[in-house]
């Protein structure tokens, strides 16, 4: 789940960042350098974000197995 994130959320950053400067008419050298730091900086947050989502998941369905694998 971390990696999912982290593809969406990198590349969306890039692109975001892309048009927001070309939109503003930025020079191309400082437009590439701010779109690959917000690449690299919004996947990390997004691999983090999928880890934590991924635990969650798993805990949540670990727990409910195991409720519902006690015996009652």
């Amino acid at each position: 789940m971390a990696r999912i994130y982290a593809g969406i959320l990198g590349p969306l950053a890039l692109s975001t960042t892309l048009a927001h400067g070309l939109i503003r008419g930025c020079p191309a050298d400082a437009l590439l350098g701010s779109a690959l730091a917000s690449l690299w900086i919004f996947a990390a947050l997004g691999c983090v974000a999928g880890w934590v989502a991924g635990n969650i998941l798993e805990e949540a369905v670990r727990s409910r197995i195991a409720r519902e694998s006690a015996p009652e």
